[in-house]
């Protein structure tokens, strides 16, 4: 089936789609009633917050739901002329990631962690096209390089593991775009990637859609990206559209109330300086890791050093936030757990509130793993999904030792959902339940709960919309403020970093280029590569 050979009607053609969710204690509308159409050569973009059905919208077209999920005998989604709900699970398997293909928000959790990235690209092409595993690979190859990941002949006997977050999403993107599907649904895309990869990935896509025809179901938090890239948008909220139009008469005449406050949200204000103190809670000297990766095929390869952070060294005060941005893969987050011991440093010194803990095994650094706490970039794999929210919450509290009972201790997961702007009555519940934005949510309300002194926030606002970015730093802002927390606050979002943090440093190639208050650097950059970032963060964006 190709619906490329019906040019004249839309590719996908779906109506009244509703889909209602089994949960304790009742039943959960995730979605009522949406009918969209997508057009060859188009891009129809579903917006809205985290938990407005966006994504289960996606997964019903794809049959993907979960078990718990029923679909209405109403809804009819039509692709080429036939009915998707009759095709058998066969023809489906035909369809997904052939003719219909979709790119995932959290790439961590879509990507098999035993199989290299290069044998995962590999499988769909020899699967749909029948190349053979040479000719796949070579494939592979050129995909990778398609997508800007940097030296892809080293990249493509790379686990998932060894890439950044940004590179792996690049990565999901080159297994979507494998087969040239008719019809690409991309689930936050750019969510990973800094500001310059994500515009060069948006226009890939763009590119491709116009030269082969494509069809583009573009999910987003992002209003930017909608109205650089959709050519047709459907607000959400509450699994309803609240408004349908043109992408520009939507963003010039927006009719809805919702709409309306959705393109006044954006990250506001500045960080106080007055709370920041002299003493130093966390210093690097020197930090230098190494990786090795390998090159070529099983027989012959070759290895070589990669240097990921090359002698950087930081001093965090006490109530401050310090900024680390640069595009993915230039070592940020490598820096940052290696500073929290995380993962092992090749060298320097890191000192944490007077003590010094480079050279400290796992079991030294127990005392102080309570007071230095991360927040991680991908939420949904940095959680174990057979727990309850509570259960993940009270994990540490429990480990750490923290509160006599077990009321106590939940009193204090209920008290941190509750911070971190979730309902306390969602602790039965698992993370597979949530949207991508309320899962990130639920990993900062598991750091706070063990009211550190210090943490590493790697993209935390990375998968939230606009106006719960707003909350989320108007929340850090507060608990710095009661508490004199010190952020260490890795993003590529120049925007929320100049909302959240007093200095910055930017990074290349696992050295610092260029640092300072965010006010200096952000205004008055002294290095190209800053000048870049900035120009595509506040210019290119406005």
């Amino acid at each position: 089936m190709n619906a490329m050979n019906q040019p004249q009607g839309p590719l996908i053609d779906a109506r009244n789609v509703a889909v209602s969710f089994k949960v304790e204690g009742g039943t959960v509308e995730a979605v009522r009633d949406v009918s969209f159409a997508v057009w060859p050569g188009k891009t129809t973009a579903l917006v809205g917050e985290s938990g407005s059905g966006k994504s289960v919208t996606a997964r019903a077209v794809m049959r993907l739901l979960s078990k718990r999920a029923s679909v209405s005998e109403r809804t009819r989604i039509l692709y080429g002329g036939k009915d998707m709900a009759h095709l058998s699970s066969r023809e489906m398997r035909r369809l997904r990631g052939n003719r219909i293909a979709m790119i995932f928000q959290e790439p961590m959790s879509s990507l098999n962690p035993v199989y290299t990235v290069g044998a995962q690209i590999a499988e769909g092409l020899m699967l749909h096209q029948k190349l053979g595993r040479r000719e796949a690979w070579a494939r592979a190859v050129e995909l990778l390089e398609e997508v800007q990941i940097p030296d892809p002949a080293a990249r493509v006997n790379q686990y998932p593991h060894q890439l950044s977050g940004g590179q792996r999403q690049r990565v999901m993107i080159a297994m979507a775009l494998a087969n040239r599907p008719d019809v690409l649904i991309a689930d936050e895309p750019t969510t990973a990637l800094d500001v310059t990869v994500q515009a060069q990935i948006l226009h890939l896509i763009d590119d491709l859609k116009k030269k082969y025809g494509m069809g583009v179901i573009l999910i987003t938090h992002d209003l930017t990206v909608v109205r650089q890239f959709a050519d047709f948008v459907h607000v959400m909220q509450h699994g309803e559209v609240r408004e349908e139009g043109p992408t520009e008469a939507i963003f010039s005449a927006p009719k809805h109330p919702y709409t309306r406050r959705l393109l006044a949200s954006e990250p506001r204000g500045q960080a106080d300086p007055a709370q920041v103190r002299p003493e130093t809670v966390l210093k690097g000297e020197g930090v230098r890791v190494q990786f090795t990766l390998r090159k070529g095929g099983f027989f012959k390869g070759t290895y070589h050093p990669l240097v990921a952070v090359d002698g950087l060294s930081l001093d965090l005060k006490r109530g401050e936030t310090l900024g680390l941005v640069g595009e993915s893969g230039s070592g940020k987050t490598t820096f940052g757990q290696a500073l929290i011991r995380l993962i092992r440093n090749d060298g320097g010194r890191i000192t944490f509130d007077g003590d010094r803990i480079e050279a400290k095994d796992r079991k030294a650094m127990r005392p102080y793993r309570s007071r230095m706490q991360i927040v991680f970039q991908d939420p949904f794999s940095s959680m174990n999904p057979r727990m309850s929210v509570r259960q993940v919450i009270e994990e540490g509290l429990i480990v750490n030792g923290i509160g006599r009972t077990s009321a106590e201790r939940f009193a204090r997961v209920q008290q941190a959902l509750r911070d971190a702007g979730l309902p306390d009555t969602i602790s039965h519940r698992f993370p597979h339940e949530f949207s991508g934005g309320q899962r990130q949510r639920i990993a900062i309300a598991r750091a706070i709960a063990l009211e550190p002194e210090f943490i590493l926030l790697d993209e935390p606002t990375s998968a939230l919309d606009l106006s719960v970015q707003a909350q989320i730093i108007e929340l850090l802002r507060t608990l710095q403020r009661e508490k004199g927390l010190s952020y260490l606050f890795i993003s590529h979002d120049l925007k929320v970093v100049r909302a959240l943090c007093h200095r910055v440093m930017v990074m290349q190639h696992g050295k610092i280029v260029e640092e300072g208050p965010v006010d200096q650097v952000l205004v008055d950059p002294k290095t190209d590569y800053t000048r870049r970032l900035v120009r595509a963060a506040f210019e290119i964006a406005a």
